[in-house]
């Protein structure tokens, strides 16, 4: 008889792995604690809901390695590139989608399936037997993350995440702000023309770091923030825009504010000494969020603040940005490589709580991990995931090849790749590197997915 798979959480990496078994032919129950116990970060009891960006980043498939995650999920029957697919906004080169159709649609799909169950309700404790697999991403709840703590006999790792503020389309100044992707990239008008650029000479750019360092920002709770010499641990890929302006006057006009590959279309002879890039949130086209504009500061100062960018005087917020403690395993020594608790093997680990960062990375451990659960029951030996796929980077790092000392959240990246020989180093020799990176990727993963699909 078919046992059933419990899955903890219904966030990305959650209902990746419920469709995945499901698929396969296994039951499963989900269960997700909203709307019975709400987050601080989430606005809805919808599965798959995106709190943060609602980019799902490069879409290339040949010279990146997010985009490799997307093909490798997609030719795995993904529920999550699927939906997104389905549901994409114009974004230059990179998979953006309409965050309420998104999730509404993956949870429609999820309630539909005849093998899934959905049960509203909060687990406070990691079972004694069964088959389990635990995705509560970096929200863990507080009862829970006691209970992982109490079995592991390790400190809970925490780092700080912070999320990007969203404005009325109706309220940007289309006199001052032009929409245009970076280089013009992408294959259609539309794609060329995905963001809304808001441009800033010198004097306005320092003003701009002078009141970004000036302004209140979020006061930790006890505990919290961290003390020398380890103070607050931010993810690096996800900073908060006045911690960059910390680092260096100039940081953000080399990072998220980099004026490259853009020509003011009102006043194309005026070169920008910085561009803040806005984009498109949902289908509508009524909202944009300010792209990699991260920050911890108090509502108040972040409306005075973002009203200094030329374009956005008047702007209007439908949500402004915050700051949240994410949660993860130490995995290197927590995890086998089938994402198996070493103590309790009938319990696995899925998405940010393992130490991935992202949507993608997080969609992806699920998928695997729901189908190395769906082997365990039903009987069949799953061949590893080959490590020269962008999955299987992702696992041997998360599961052995990172150091436990020192590790901390990661998305996927080609440093993560074994070197394929007789190629050239150094960055003249970068696209025919990653070029052969995919090419191997891929044929290693259609491989794998064939193999797993043969009769036992």
């Amino acid at each position: 008889m078919t046992q059933t798979l419990h899955i903890v959480g219904g966030g990305m990496a959650g209902s990746e792995a419920a469709w995945q078994a499901a698929e396969l032919g296994v039951d499963v129950v989900i269960h997700e604690m909203r709307p019975k116990v709400a987050t601080f970060a989430h606005k809805t009891g919808n599965l798959a809901e995106m709190v943060c960006s609602n980019s799902f980043r490069s879409d290339d498939n040949e010279q990146n390695a997010v985009g490799l995650l997307h093909w490798e999920m997609r030719a795995a029957n993904g529920l999550i590139m699927t939906t997104a697919d389905q549901h994409r906004l114009p974004a230059g080169g990179a998979l953006a989608v309409d965050r309420d159709l998104f999730s509404e649609a993956i949870t429609a799909r999820l309630t539909a399936h005849p093998r899934i169950r959905i049960e509203a309700g909060e687990i406070t404790a990691l079972p004694d037997d069964g088959h389990w697999i635990f995705a509560t991403g970096p929200l863990t709840s507080p009862a829970l993350g006691m209970a992982i703590q109490a079995e592991t006999g390790a400190e809970r790792l925490a780092f700080f995440d912070a999320i990007a503020p969203i404005v009325y389309a109706d309220s940007i100044d289309m006199d001052v702000v032009w929409a245009q992707s970076r280089y013009d990239k992408g294959s259609t008008e539309a794609e060329q023309k995905a963001y809304l650029n808001c441009p800033m000479d010198k004097p306005q750019y320092e003003a701009f770091i002078d009141a970004l360092l000036a302004a209140d920002k979020t006061e930790f709770h006890d505990g919290e923030a961290g003390s020398a010499p380890d103070p607050t641990p931010y993810f690096d890929g996800c900073l908060p825009i006045e911690v960059m302006a910390e680092r260096g006057r100039e940081t953000l006009r080399h990072g998220p504010m980099k004026p490259i590959g853009l020509t003011n279309a009102h006043r194309p002879e005026d070169k920008a000494y910085a561009v803040v890039q806005l984009r498109r949130d949902n289908a509508l086209g009524t909202l944009y969020n300010i792209v990699g504009f991260q920050t911890k500061m108090k509502y108040g100062a972040q409306t005075d603040v973002f009203r200094m960018i030329p374009g956005l005087e008047n702007a209007s917020f439908a949500r402004l940005g915050g700051i949240h403690r994410n949660t993860f395993l130490n995995s290197p020594t927590l995890l086998d490589d089938q994402m198996r608790l070493r103590s309790r093997p009938h319990i696995r680990f899925a998405g940010q709580v393992t130490g991935v960062e992202g949507y993608v990375e997080s969609s992806a451990m699920g998928l695997v991990a729901g189908r190395m659960a769906a082997a365990d029951i039903l009987g069949r030996t799953l061949p590893p995931v080959p490590q020269d796929t962008a999955m299987g980077a992702l696992i041997h790092h998360i599961t052995g090849g990172a150091e436990a000392k020192t590790f901390q959240p990661m998305n996927v990246n080609f440093g993560l790749f074994r070197p394929v020989e007789d190629l050239r180093g150094g960055r003249r020799g970068r696209k025919d590197r990653y070029k052969a990176y995919t090419d191997r990727a891929k044929g290693e993963w259609q491989r794998w997915l064939a193999a797993e699909a043969a009769p036992a």
